[in-house]
């Protein structure tokens, strides 16, 4: 019998007495595994293997097998690499355990999965095998259609979906061998046989414009498209805002203001003001859309925003969040139209410091719609005119932010990002890397600290009664095991570094600065970054470590980000004042919220990056 048949046998004989507490004869599982009497000898082989690797014991009686008392289940997200295996994370004790290729029992990548402990285990990790899947990740699959005298077959585009899928003749919806197809998993019993599917969707062939990027969407299960009833409530917004909405609200529209954005974006979200103040201090304005006047709560939109949780960019497309009547259009803060906004209005000394603010519903006029290209070059030229000033007092204040921020500790990571060019079939003809500007670099810390004084706003100004359940962005500490391989790399790479028990952001930006403009420090800040722990959502406040951060929140892109749209829903509630105490459902529901955008966070970079390194490899 085959090593991989035997392992099979493993997993096989582990479910059933998983499945039984008082467990079975060696009889009973051999018949309930279906054991003929040439495999009989391998079957007692492979009894005796998991006796002694202390996965499986007898009884006293030595009449019945059953899975070890140690052994325990555990339930959370499959993570399969490209080598075929993978791990499950346990909370319990903050580890992964790890699942060989031959233990999956026809789980894929991101499922949620019961998985059953070994007793013992080699190595690190912990073992284990999985006994059920709780809840598929997705059930719709890109690939390419094959066609056999008898049957046809889609072979995944994904090397991490590791069967290809049978498709009967009644379910090839007329594709040609060849051809990118969209595919529903239809059942997968048993890891005996291939999954059976469904041809859902001819997408085209290969080299056809766009078809690259499409299936990318697709295998990530990005909604390309929104559905007729979603469409239907955003065309129902006027254009013209009611008078009595203007009047509950602080009127900017003839503050001087402005949006800074890539060249070919098409939503702006956020505008920005300055003055300089006769004191010496200045008073800078951040002014975001108010989405959650038009998205409200249980709305089909709303909905429809929390499933997609973010707008996802990828080479050749941007798959929104928001349809575009209120994306592009009514929540787009365009140049000389009237526009509803959320403010942050901060009174900002020379030390960077803010030392009052102002946030509050707010209606602007934006001036000008400019390009970080076009602020770049007014930065370094001798224009004069209003705008002008206005930017320049900007680039003043933001390199007073930069240096204070940066002094306090938080790290300035600059990975490098691409930028391509296509030709008409959607074939990148030409790759470049993104210049990090001084305008991008003037925005972010405006958009930066108007995030931290929203997060402070809240957290220093909670209920009398009950602390108010809000939507924090944390960033937790780097896992040691981590940090000792990274401290590795560096070694091994001919940097000494002080080794500290402690690790601080200013402690990691140290480092980070010693090894600037040296050839290795791409790939030292990459393993840097993945040193790290990912930033999520989250209603407990435990800061930010990569921004050195004590509070933060996301509040500036409601446009793209669900929780964003939250706080300022958020926001608004808070500032009525609330008599009695928020329901534990408030907290409940804003944790859900937390867990459903980080998971659609990490799907879209996820599918961002794989759009990128396709058209890196044309």
């Amino acid at each position: 019998m085959k090593k991989e048949n035997i392992n099979k046998l493993e997993t096989k004989i582990l479910s059933c007495l998983s499945e039984k507490k008082n467990g079975y004869s060696s009889r009973e599982l051999r018949i309930k595994l279906g054991v003929s009497k040439n495999t009989k000898s391998i079957f007692r082989k492979v009894i005796s293997k998991l006796i002694s690797e202390g996965k499986i014991f007898k009884t006293k009686g030595g009449k019945r097998y059953l899975i070890s008392s140690k052994s325990k289940n555990v339930t959370g997200e499959l993570r399969i690499s490209r080598a075929g295996f993978g791990f499950v994370h346990n909370e319990q004790n903050n580890s992964d355990i790890f699942i060989s290729k031959d233990q999956l029992n026809t789980a894929f990548n991101r499922d949620i999965v019961e998985v059953k402990l070994y007793a013992r285990y080699r190595g690190k990790n912990e073992e284990g095998f999985v006994t059920k899947i709780i809840k598929r990740f997705r059930t719709k699959f890109i690939g390419t259609f094959h066609q056999t005298q008898y049957y046809g077959y889609v072979i995944p585009d994904d090397s991490r979906i590791y069967r290809d899928f049978y498709i009967p003749k009644e379910k090839q919806n007329q594709a040609n061998p060849g051809q990118k197809v969209l595919v529903s998993l239809d059942k997968w019993d048993s890891d005996h046989l291939n999954p059976e599917a469904t041809i859902l969707e001819i997408i085209g062939y290969p080299g056809e414009k766009g078809v690259d990027v499409a299936s990318v969407a697709y295998s990530f299960e990005l909604p390309i498209n929104f559905t007729e009833d979603v469409l239907k409530e955003a065309e129902l917004f006027n254009d013209s805002i009611d008078q009595k909405e203007i009047n509950n609200r602080l009127d900017l529209r003839n503050q001087v203001c402005f949006t800074i954005d890539p060249e070919d974006a098409r939503d702006f979200d956020d505008a920005i003001s300055i003055k300089e103040l006769d004191n010496g201090n200045y008073e800078l304005g951040v002014h975001i859309a108010d989405v959650s006047y038009f998205v409200k709560e249980k709305s089909k939109i709303d909905m429809e925003a929390y499933k997609r949780g973010t707008s996802v960019y990828l080479v050749d497309r941007v798959i929104p969040m928001l349809p575009e009547r209120l994306s592009n259009e009514l929540c787009s803060l365009r140049e000389n139209q009237e526009r509803l906004t959320f403010s942050c209005i901060m009174i900002i000394n020379s030390q960077g410091e803010v030392i009052d603010y102002t946030i509050t519903p707010s209606i602007i006029r934006s001036n000008k719609r400019f390009s970080y290209e076009e602020v770049q070059e007014i930065l370094h030229s001798d224009s004069n005119d209003d705008l002008s000033k206005n930017l320049k007092r900007m680039h003043t204040l933001s390199m007073i932010l930069t240096k204070k921020r940066l002094e306090q500790g938080s790290i300035d990571f600059e990975t490098p990002e691409v930028t391509f060019t296509l030709d008409e079939k959607g074939f990148p003809v030409k790759i470049k890397r993104k210049e990090r500007l001084d305008s991008h670099r003037l925005v972010e810390e405006f958009m930066l600290l108007a995030n931290r004084t929203i997060a402070r706003h809240i957290f220093k100004n909670p209920h009398p009664k009950t602390k108010n359940p809000f939507i924090f962005r944390i960033h937790e500490k780097p896992d040691p095991e981590k940090m000792e391989k990274f401290f590795n790399l560096l070694k091994a790479l001919g940097f000494n570094v002080n080794r500290t028990k402690r690790i601080t952001p200013k402690y990691f930006q140290e480092i980070l600065n010693n090894i600037k403009n040296k050839k290795e420090a791409i790939v030292i800040e990459e393993v840097a970054l993945r040193s790290m722990m990912k930033a999520v959502y989250s209603v407990k406040n435990i800061g930010h470590f990569g921004l050195a951060f004590k509070e933060y929140t996301h509040f500036t892109s409601p446009i793209r980000r669900y929780p964003d749209l939250i706080v300022h829903r958020l926001l608004k509630k808070y500032s009525t004042g609330v008599s009695d105490s928020i329901p534990p459902q408030v907290t409940k529901d804003l944790k859900s919220i937390c867990e459903q955008s980080t998971k659609m966070e990490r799907n879209a970079m996820e599918a961002e990056r794989e759009s990128v390194k396709l058209k890196q490899n044309e």
